[in-house]
């Protein structure tokens, strides 16, 4: 099953909703310090209602820590990106990671990962899409893929 990853999520109710659509999925979610929030906000706790024991989670420290125990490969999903989410080949193992709501990923993922940058199409007058929306839209067509649905 593909997994989500947050690098440095900012705004409670997203990482609660993103949480809640992981155990729906039954996808892991990987957060990656640092937070914006405590794991006890109250706001993340009430977008997750009460699912959060179902969820599989994991904490890493840094992305360096992320990296150090990663088993699949890596897409990032960004406005910044120029190919788009469909055109990946999605495999049960890999890791659709999305950066923070306000300043997106820092710049080294830009230089180090460029190749793997993919975007969601945006038609009208916004600069992104909200961060528990482009989850669901890139997850779900990952799990379409895979599971022929």
């Amino acid at each position: 099953m593909p997994r989500v990853v947050l690098l440095n999520p900012e705004i409670p109710p997203n990482t609660g909703n993103i949480a809640r659509l992981c155990v729906a999925t039954d996808c892991e979610l990987h957060l990656i310090k640092p937070l914006g929030f405590s794991l006890s906000d109250k706001y993340l706790k009430r977008a997750g209602l009460d699912y959060w024991d179902h969820l599989k989670l994991f904490v890493h420290s840094s992305f360096k820590d992320f990296l150090s125990v990663k088993d699949g490969e890596l897409y990032f999903f960004s406005s910044k990106g120029i190919k788009i989410y469909t055109e990946i080949e999605y495999n049960e193992k890999d890791y659709l990671i999305f950066g923070a709501e306000t300043a997106g990923f820092p710049p080294f993922v830009f230089k180090d990962f460029s190749d793997r940058i993919y975007t969601i199409p945006m038609f009208g007058k916004v600069r992104c899409l909200n961060l528990s929306n482009s989850v669901s839209i890139v997850l779900y067509e990952a799990l379409r893929r895979l599971r022929g649905f």
